[in-house]
């Protein structure tokens, strides 16, 4: 027993001596590690705001992220920092964890975060960058992607890698009808401004979400940003699937820039609270609103089901929203939603509807939160408003 525990003391030691050698590198302390990465991150981080390439190239290995210093060329940046979080070191390499925070000029009223993994090469008693990437299941940035053009509207910034500038132009034109299409329906209380992201495909729109490509495949665009109060979301991001937005006429997209930004602005109002169909189903009526379009021209896929006498027996829930599912499913749970809040507009008035989005999403829960709205704003009650919702399904598209 007493041989055992010698041997074990002895292991344990030099594992001890092990990892004091690695984490030394022959005699530079973790600490030490950690803060020249540090300071080469803030060099190449000032080098970026100073559209200053020498002072870029000089943290690199061998002119490493050159090619992307070179794609954020034209996008107008206010802030660019790094907040390292993790470094391990072995011998003369090391992996960093750092979270890139960022923000557009004119735009983001705070930081944009972004988890990155950068890996350091040590040379001639200085630390140098030789990638800097995405983290493991996070999504890339546009400029990960390629260089980065830019067209700037009136209520609008359009940034785009693969595209032409004309298509780009075309992008910011109906994001600027759209903002002012959004306020005059929702109202001011948002930045009134969109920044749209064109990548060059779906898998590269893929990439930016850190998604699989097959679930997006039939969705013309995406709005991403944090739900909740608007100090915590500095930033909404239109992103744009070039193949299905490209086969859309001039209507089509002018509904899906407009239903997007309608994300945009109400992102404060939607809370955990907020169903899918009240989220969805009012972006599609601020889209078609105004557009003179019939329940039958905008909900043909419903229009089939009512016809074929399948009327459905309630609202779609949250789980019909699934990308990965059936076309004509997700199509009849986006038409099902716009028509609950048609009917409510049609019924209690636009002015009704607005107050019951804005009731619903002051909730910090979902439970009860769509009852105390229907009750609150509306005066009925979840199957009064059920069983009106449908009635109006067949009057309208029977």
């Amino acid at each position: 027993m007493a041989g055992r525990r010698r041997t074990s003391r002895a292991g344990f030691s030099l594992v001890l001596l092990f990892a004091v050698l690695v984490g030394c590198g022959g005699g530079q302390g973790s600490d030490s590690v950690s803060a020249d990465v540090r300071r080469v991150l803030d060099r190449r981080a000032l080098a970026v705001l100073d559209r200053d390439e020498p002072a870029f190239r000089a943290t690199g290995q061998q002119g490493a992220g050159v090619e992307e210093f070179g794609n954020l060329d034209r996008v107008p940046l206010a802030a660019w920092s790094y907040r390292l979080t993790g470094v391990h070191r072995s011998g003369d390499r090391a992996t960093a964890d750092a979270e890139l925070r960022y923000r557009i000029d004119g735009y983001d009223h705070a930081p944009v975060t972004a988890a990155r993994t950068l890996t350091l090469t040590r040379r001639d008693g200085g630390w140098y960058v030789v990638s800097d990437e995405p983290a493991k299941k996070t999504g890339e940035q546009l400029w990960d992607q390629g260089d980065v053009l830019v067209a700037r509207g009136k209520h609008s910034l359009v940034l785009g890698v693969g595209q032409s500038q004309e298509a780009l132009r075309g992008y910011a034109d109906l994001a600027d009808h759209a903002v002012p299409a959004v306020s005059d329906a929702w109202g001011t209380d948002w930045a009134r401004r969109d920044v749209v992201l064109v990548p060059d495909s779906l898998d590269d729109m893929a990439g930016l979400l850190g998604a699989s490509a097959s679930g997006y495949r039939g969705i013309a665009a995406v709005t991403t940003g944090e739900a909740g109060g608007s100090a915590k979301a500095p930033a909404d991001r239109i992103i744009v699937n070039p193949d299905a937005y490209g086969v859309l006429g001039d209507f089509g997209r002018q509904v899906v820039l407009t239903h997007e930004t309608t994300h945009v602005a109400t992102r404060a109002r939607t809370t955990a609270a907020t169903p899918l169909w009240l989220s969805e189903g009012y972006a599609d009526w601020v889209g078609y609103r105004g557009s003179g379009r019939t329940a039958a021209q905008a909900a043909p896929e419903l229009q089939r089901a009512v016809l074929d006498g399948q009327v459905p027996a309630g609202l779609p829930d949250d789980a019909a929203f699934g990308f990965s599912g059936s076309a004509t499913e997700l199509a009849k749970a986006y038409e099902g939603g716009w028509m609950a809040c048609r009917l409510i507009a049609d019924h209690w008035g636009e002015v009704r509807l607005n107050d019951f989005y804005r009731a619903v999403g002051s909730h910090r829960k979902r439970p009860g939160a769509v009852e105390d709205a229907l009750r609150d704003e509306l005066g009925t009650t979840p199957e009064k408003f059920t069983a009106r919702w449908r009635d109006y399904l067949r009057a309208q598209l029977g």
